[in-house]
């Protein structure tokens, strides 16, 4: 048990560090004043804790109404509407992140709510995509063999189907987790913070420290909950 959760932890908390180590080796070695002004903890720890929280927030609305779409557009009364949904879900994939906030900017205006919402719809697209996906490929003579069996719709939704499609459907969310935590660097163009400002402030003023500090704190991130959420899958689909 100790050597598992050792090797689950190992490379999260090393790239923790990692971080850690940006953090202070930039705020204790600034190459000028705007940068010392710029890079402190106080200024890092308030990005890093908006930029968490526009990413938790929109991916559990993604993670909920995108499982949940994809099952319903499954079922077989729904398949092509499930098809068109798709397609426009592989359509609407195609349009930058900054796109999207700036529609929702200037229709519902600035701040945390508008970029939460904006992020969940951009990380909604890959999970419902995923799900409807890894469903409908579930072979059908599994199915047909439930059935023949006696099992209920429902009890072949949440004991064949679901089972079978749960690689799919996690590789569908960590997609939507990683382009979450990249799209919320642009929430900083609507006033809501995150990593984002950090990029911006170093852009604005020409300083790469600041904008490598940024940038590095956002990939790590990424990094770590796809490797967290990578081992939860592997630990889930080990266990059906």
């Amino acid at each position: 048990m100790a050597k598992t959760l050792f090797r689950w932890l190992f490379v999260p908390l090393l790239l923790i560090a990692a971080g850690i180590v940006i953090s202070v080796y930039t705020v204790n070695n600034p190459t000028d004043s705007l940068v010392a002004r710029a890079l402190t903890y106080d200024s890092i720890l308030k990005s890093l804790r908006e930029h968490l929280w526009l990413m938790l927030v929109s991916m559990i609305g993604a993670i909920v109404v995108g499982v949940l779409v994809g099952i319903m557009l499954s079922r077989p009364k729904l398949y092509y509407l499930g098809r068109g949904v798709e397609n426009v879900v592989n359509v609407g994939q195609t349009i930058p992140s900054l796109a999207i906030l700036a529609l929702f900017f200037t229709i519902i205006g600035l701040g945390f709510r508008v970029a939460v919402f904006a992020l969940f719809l951009y990380s909604i697209l890959p999970i419902l995509r995923n799900t409807f996906a890894g469903i409908i490929n579930v072979p059908d003579s599994i199915i047909e063999s439930a059935r023949g069996m006696g099992m209920s719709p429902f009890r072949i939704l949440t004991l064949i189907e679901l089972p079978l499609a749960f690689p799919i459907i996690v590789a569908g969310i960590r997609t939507a987790i990683v382009i979450n935590v990249g799209a919320a660097t642009l929430a900083t163009f609507i006033a809501a913070g995150g990593l984002g400002e950090l990029i911006v402030i170093g852009l604005s003023l020409r300083r790469d420290m600041i904008v490598l500090t940024g940038a590095s704190l956002a990939a790590l991130t990424a990094i770590i909950l796809d490797y967290l959420i990578g081992q939860v899958e592997a630990k889930v689909v080990k266990w059906v």
